[in-house]
């Protein structure tokens, strides 16, 4: 039985493919997909596995991204912190899923699953599961965690003015506060705020939309001033300027 697991975080990934291991002694695991990005990559070199196991958010974007406009021809077991509203989507469309942190037994229970049902074709059933995701409100971070002196304190968004990164990524808080974050990549954040709230200015920087001040024009584009204590002033470029009027207004 051929096993692809796409799941962004490591140990959470190295977990499943023992556990895996250790229930079905007949599964071989073919790949380990960490983003939207290489899983399409991997499905256009190889042919599909017997059982697809997938987290929904990952680091480039929604795992539902990856099987859009491909023929579904083997069961998907989802992994998810997802509210009921989406659970029950998936069990009504014999989409089996695990709620994280991953429990062996339940593990064990949807391999179980995947033995007894037919392998045909899920189209239907995942277009089905697409429509109620949609339906479904994506909830943001309400807040992070930022590491001070070997203690992981949290940040409310409401406190956080903007996102900077340097050789690693910071939290500017609105009172002025430089604090280290827990996260690797601006794309990960992206991911995970609200952007109602925060836009991309630039690589190095996410923006809370409180604390922008004013907008100066310039021959590259435009000049985000931030709001006090801070002086900063950053570049945006003429490429996001119509979004990021659309995202101030």
């Amino acid at each position: 039985m051929n096993v692809l697991i796409i799941e962004d975080e490591p140990l959470v990934a190295k977990d499943l493919c023992n556990l895996i291991e250790k229930l079905e002694a007949s599964a071989r695991i073919v790949g380990v997909m960490n983003s939207v990005a290489a899983a399409k990559a991997w499905f256009a070199q190889n042919p599909a596995p017997h059982l697809i196991l997938s987290d929904i958010q990952l680091t480039d974007g929604v795992s539902f991204e990856i099987f859009e406009g491909q023929k579904i021809q083997c069961p998907i077991i989802f992994t998810t912190a997802y509210n009921a509203f989406a659970i029950r989507a998936f069990k009504l469309n014999s989409i089996d899923y695990l709620l994280k942190p991953i429990d062996e037994n339940e593990l064990a229970r949807a391999l179980h699953k995947f033995r007894s049902v037919s392998t045909g074709p899920f189209a239907e059933s995942f277009l089905s599961l697409l429509q109620h995701f949609d339906a479904e409100p994506r909830k943001h971070k309400e807040r992070f965690l930022s590491l001070q002196r070997n203690t992981f304190v949290p940040v409310a968004v409401s406190q956080i003015a903007f996102f900077s990164k340097e050789e690693l990524i910071f939290i500017n808080t609105v009172e002025g506060e430089k604090l280290l974050s827990d996260h690797h990549t601006m794309e990960e954040l992206e991911q995970l705020l609200d952007p109602a709230l925060f836009f991309r200015v630039n690589r190095q920087h996410l923006v809370h939309i409180q604390s922008v001040a004013r907008v100066k024009t310039t021959h590259k584009g435009l000049r985000v001033q931030l709001r006090a204590p801070y002086t900063t002033e950053l570049d945006l470029s003429r490429e996001k300027v119509t979004a990021f009027k659309q995202w101030l207004g």
